[in-house]
């Protein structure tokens, strides 16, 4: 078989595919490398519009009745080409398969759809995903077991937040004890949807499977006084963790024969859906920041010095065994962005970006917090808090005085989110030993393609912002990581990514462009360090506010 020239050593056949899956939150997204990695297919299945029967709103049901997606369009790809498949999932939602299931995977039949064959493999159809914000009390009785929050931070790579999947999985334990016993496996979003593709149990990998306090983030293992605290007989219902890079399996003879993919096609480990993204940015310097625009917001980061906090997650990079990726998440990203359109600027993004550039930088010291739903960073309820601060002719913090009002003129209203957003984002990343100012800022999801907020992220942040050719990052790092995958099974070995694309990196669909320069005017210098002290400000507040209203202890 021929190989993909360029003299590189990790060369992939000239006429091999590689497949990429995105199943995060609203949708699900598939994206098609060659073994140039260049993007040849894409395509993607919006849960809401697409499959309106199983009645999600914003991808999930609010008031759970089951169901769950079991279509993707088809590309127009040869399947018989593609010699790996990845993916990545929505982190810390888990499924829970009924004692018996694995038989029912290994014997799904091609002739028919996946969801009525798997309905009687789920212990239960209403599972819990990262937006459930009902386990406060789990979490705390996971930290006070294992010696604190602190403690639990750095044994797992974070505190117990709600949406992670230990305290979920205690809930179930306690709450729905039923349910839990009939379980024989637990896999997360990532692993479930491995399991799918290879016809039987696949590991949960060792990067999504940091987002659910009970792995040790230093060995990789699960830590025995993290399951005990969590449920009992739980280790085997986790199982083996396996490395990202690793290959779950072939396909199974259900895909092979029902779309035409090769019997020798491999499934390579599923992982999370930042993760992946962090693969799909090829984001390797520690100087490098990447932020991710979509129904959660998130800002991550690589290091090889992990600092475990209360504020961030600290996972093992999918695509490097030997660093860290260091994640923020938001809870409060693109619907929350997408609300306040809707009630100050006609529901028009064209309307919302007139107010933005119709409003000037710092927005006359207005200050808003825009929680739509209960909020991780900082760990506040439902609610909208609206501030205006008096500046200071000494430019000192201490002399900046709050003044809370109830509502923003529109243009006001949309600046302060978007303003408020990046300035929590630059204020914690700090306190997580990430570089601010960043070398540079890679931006992804949806709302990357907007010039505008780029623009405002570039001067708040004080570097130049980057986007990738596709706003798809997930899918694009999971089919990337599909041929990574490939490789490594190849070789009988971990290899470096980058062997896959070094010195010819802006050829592939991975490179980059700039969009948002950062100029070194003095004008600039002066708007970035007036942002500071309104950060600085912002936080101050924020910490107020937790002391008031704050969810966690």
């Amino acid at each position: 078989m021929a190989m993909a020239a360029d003299g590189d050593h990790c060369r992939l056949p000239d006429d091999s595919l590689f497949l990429g899956f995105d199943c995060s939150t609203q949708s699900l997204k598939a994206t098609v490398l060659d073994a140039g990695l260049t993007a040849v297919a894409h395509d993607a299945v919006h849960f809401d519009s697409d499959l309106p029967h199983y009645a999600t709103h914003g991808g999930v049901l609010r008031d759970p009745s089951g169901g769950d997606p079991g279509r993707v369009a088809r590309a127009q790809v040869d399947y018989a080409r593609v010699a790996a498949v990845s993916g990545g999932a929505q982190q810390h939602g888990s499924v829970y398969w009924k004692r018996g299931a694995a038989a029912v995977l290994a014997s799904l039949d091609p002739a028919r759809g996946l969801a009525p064959q798997l309905a009687a493999a789920l212990a239960t159809t209403e599972s819990p995903v990262w937006m459930d914000s009902s386990t406060a009390a789990q979490c705390r009785e996971v930290e006070a077991a294992v010696g604190g929050a602190l403690e639990l931070a750095r044994m797992t790579g974070c505190r117990a937040h709600e949406r992670c999947t230990g305290p979920q999985i205690r809930k179930m334990y306690q709450a729905r004890r039923r349910v839990y016993d009939d379980t024989e496996r637990i896999s997360l979003v990532s692993s479930f949807m491995a399991s799918l593709l290879v016809g039987g149990y696949a590991c949960i990998d060792e990067t999504d499977g940091a987002g659910m306090n009970l792995m040790d983030i230093t060995t990789r293992e699960l830590r025995r006084d993290a399951l005990e605290a969590t449920a009992p007989d739980l280790e085997d219902k986790i199982g083996k963790l396996a490395p990202a890079h690793a290959v779950a399996g072939t396909l199974s003879p259900y895909f092979v024969q029902r779309f035409q993919f090769s019997s020798n096609c491999l499934v390579v480990q599923w992982s999370g859906d930042n993760p992946n993204s962090l693969a799909g940015l090829t984001l390797s310097d520690p100087g490098d920041l990447a932020i991710s625009l979509g129904t959660s917001d998130t800002v991550f980061g690589i290091t090889d010095l992990p600092e475990p906090s209360l504020d961030g997650n600290i996972l093992p990079n999918p695509v490097d065994p030997k660093t860290y990726m260091v994640m923020l998440c938001y809870k409060n990203g693109s619907l929350t962005r997408e609300d306040v359109r809707n009630r100050y600027a006609d529901g028009s993004w064209d309307v919302f970006n007139k107010h933005l550039e119709n409003t000037a930088p710092l927005n006359g010291g207005k200050l808003g917090y825009y929680y739509n739903e209960p909020e991780i960073l900082p760990p506040l309820p439902v609610g909208f808090h609206r501030y205006v601060v008096s500046s200071s002719a000494s430019g000192s913090l201490d002399e900046m005085v709050e003044h809370q009002i109830n509502q923003f003129d529109p243009p006001s209203e949309v600046r302060a989110i978007i303003e408020g957003q990046f300035l929590s984002m630059r204020g914690q990343a700090e306190r997580c030993g990430l570089p601010v100012p960043p070398k540079r800022i890679i931006a992804t999801g949806g709302a990357s393609s907007n010039q505008i907020i780029l623009k405002t992220m570039a001067s708040i942040f004080g570097c130049s912002v980057y986007t990738v050719q596709r706003p798809d990052s997930a899918s694009l790092g999971a089919a990337l990581r599909a041929a990574h995958g490939w490789i490594c099974n190849q070789k009988g070995k971990f290899v470096p990514v980058s062997c896959l694309h070094s010195d010819r990196l802006n050829r592939t669909s991975l490179s980059i462009k700039l969009a948002a320069p950062f100029g070194d005017s003095e004008e600039d210098i002066d708007l970035l360090n007036n942002y500071t002290l309104l950060m600085k400000k912002r936080l101050e507040i924020e910490q107020k506010l937790v002391e008031k209203f704050g969810r966690h202890s």
